[in-house]
């Protein structure tokens, strides 16, 4: 029978040593000596959860602002259009949802990547001949922020990099530092009304990098591409061979003057994986419905994308799946003239807002053509006391109770960006007083000159 030894050396104040002798079938084998551990705490933060970091709340949480207690807040910055109360859902819409509740059918558990019936559903809706779409093509996930987060991690590694737009919405970044993805930002042109730098794009393209995002209509901007601009996206992504994250959140949303093209209706060769939801078009940011549509025509993805999107949406077992069981209805049953009303109310706020703004000295917006927002630019020289967007913003709330995103937010400093789902009394109110600050701290080109002297 084997025997056991161990000795314990130790005196004073040193911590004891373990003296390890091990007898075996009549032989002694030392394994030397041991530093005792004297068991404590150490629990320590995730390296994941260290990089995790928003600039939109890192930037808005250091605003230690107070607003001005003389005028109601007017709050431009948040992009949910429910918060006001002037843009409800459809009734169908809740209807879909009260009927699947009181029926009990949905209770339980669903397929991670959802119900084959409303994979179904939502491929019969975005279906056409340009970009064909069946079931098997459709992951359904917890909101469009989950969409993207599964597309990014199927198809970039820690190590590698995405191609992001500048200015562009913070989750991208946000998501991929978490994993260890590097972000490199593509510019945007203000100029050319938001359209991407193509030649600065490609320019980033390099061995490593995982894909291309393209945000269309956009967030922050409110840009919506042409059809001819996607397709020069397109001829880079082919030239570079770099698949495409098509973030289409926003898509068809976009005003009477405007079309809106789903990218993959106009390539047979990019294999794209675009991510959209109920949150902005039907108006229900908070049920945290979205989908990935896989478009893979040349099988570039193949099953080995389609499978990492099935192991990756088991992590969390799929999105809520009282919603799922009404989505049929909510997509095909959800008439049209709720659609056109709500663009109609975001046309006229959109076209109230850029004129006012337009009118105020120092101060130039781009005019949106969809989703739900504009930007704003400062012409910071004429504002010489505020060091930059952030400053600017800042003094907006102290001093006249308006709360716009300092573009900061966005990668972009020396904007701001409005958002114009608000109702329309509050869009003016909003202008008339942005109108009254910069006019109160506005400073021609010899005003900017003296007080930068007297700096």
């Amino acid at each position: 029978m084997d025997s056991y030894l161990i000795q314990v050396n130790g005196h004073g104040d040193h911590a004891p040593m373990l003296d390890v002798h091990l007898k075996t079938n009549g032989n002694s084998i030392s394994l030397g000596k041991v530093k005792g551990r004297k068991p404590r705490w150490a629990v320590r933060a995730s390296e994941m959860s260290k990089k995790t970091f928003n600039p939109v709340r890192a930037i808005v949480d250091s605003m230690k602002v107070e607003p001005n207690p003389k005028k109601a807040m007017i709050s431009l910055s948040l992009g949910d259009p429910t918060v006001f109360g002037n843009l409800p859902t459809n009734d169908e819409v809740t209807r879909a949802v009260k009927e699947v509740l009181d029926s009990g059918r949905y209770n339980g558990y669903a397929p991670s990547v959802g119900y084959q019936s409303c994979r179904e559903a939502v491929a019969a809706y975005y279906n056409c001949p340009e970009a064909p779409l069946e079931a098997q093509d459709v992951i359904l996930t917890s909101g469009c922020s989950q969409a993207i987060e599964l597309a990014l991690a199927v198809l970039a590694n820690p190590g590698q990099n995405i191609l992001v737009p500048r200015p562009g919405f913070s989750l991208y970044k946000t998501l991929a530092l978490s994993m260890g993805i590097e972000v490199k930002l593509y510019n945007l042109l203000p100029e050319k009304a938001w359209e991407i730098d193509l030649k600065h794009l490609e320019s980033l393209v390099d061995e490593k990098t995982a894909c291309l995002i393209v945000n269309n209509p956009s967030n922050p901007c409110g840009s919506v591409f042409s059809k001819s601009h996607l397709q020069k996206i397109l001829a880079v992504a082919s030239r570079q061979c770099v698949p495409i994250l098509a973030d289409e959140i926003y898509g068809d949303m976009v005003f009477a003057d405007c079309k809106y093209e789903p990218i993959a209706t106009l390539s047979t060769n990019v294999p794209i994986l675009s991510c959209g939801g109920l949150a902005k078009r039907w108006l229900v940011p908070g049920w945290r419905m979205g989908w990935i549509l896989i478009h893979d025509r040349r099988d570039i993805f193949g099953n080995e994308i389609r499978d990492g999107l099935l192991r990756l949406s088991q992590r969390i077992l799929g999105p809520c799946t009282i919603v799922q069981g009404a989505l049929e209805r909510i997509l095909h049953q959800t008439p049209p003239e709720f659609y056109h009303n709500t663009l109609s109310i975001l046309k006229s706020n959109a076209d109230l807002c850029y004129a006012a703004l337009s009118a105020i000295p120092g101060l130039q917006p781009v005019r949106p053509a969809g989703a739900m927002y504009l930007m704003v630019e400062i012409e910071m020289e004429h504002f010489p006391e505020f060091e930059n967007d952030v400053e600017f913003t800042e003094r907006l709330i102290s001093e006249q109770s308006v709360f716009c995103l300092p573009a900061t937010c966005f990668e972009y400093p020396n904007f701001f960006r409005v958002v114009i789902t608000v109702p329309e009394e509050m869009i003016l109110e909003a202008c008339s007083r942005i109108q009254e600050f910069c006019e109160m701290h506005y400073q021609g080109a010899e005003g900017a000159q003296d007080l930068e002297c007297d700096k």
